[in-house]
């Protein structure tokens, strides 16, 4: 079932905030990869926004959502 906007926000706020220190972004990739086609039908910057992270993480979100044709999640 696919994730809300409201949702993916949470859940990206969530992996943002509880990540170790230094791995912050490499948590944003995680969540890009995990809820790919999610990501895709409602917006890499209205998730984003929703999640109430820098708005200059939309890279690094883009690039999870990329990656995820190639990598899965372990």
């Amino acid at each position: 079932m696919s994730k809300t906007i409201n949702e993916l926000g949470g859940i990206l706020s969530n992996m943002y905030t509880n990540a170790i220190k230094g791995e912050q972004v490499m948590m944003i990739h995680l969540f890009g990869i995990k809820y790919s086609d999610d990501i895709k039908k409602v917006g890499i910057q209205e998730v984003i926004v929703q999640s109430g992270i820098r708005s200059s993480y939309r890279t690094e979100l883009n690039k999870g959502v990329k990656l995820s044709k190639y990598v899965r999640p372990k």
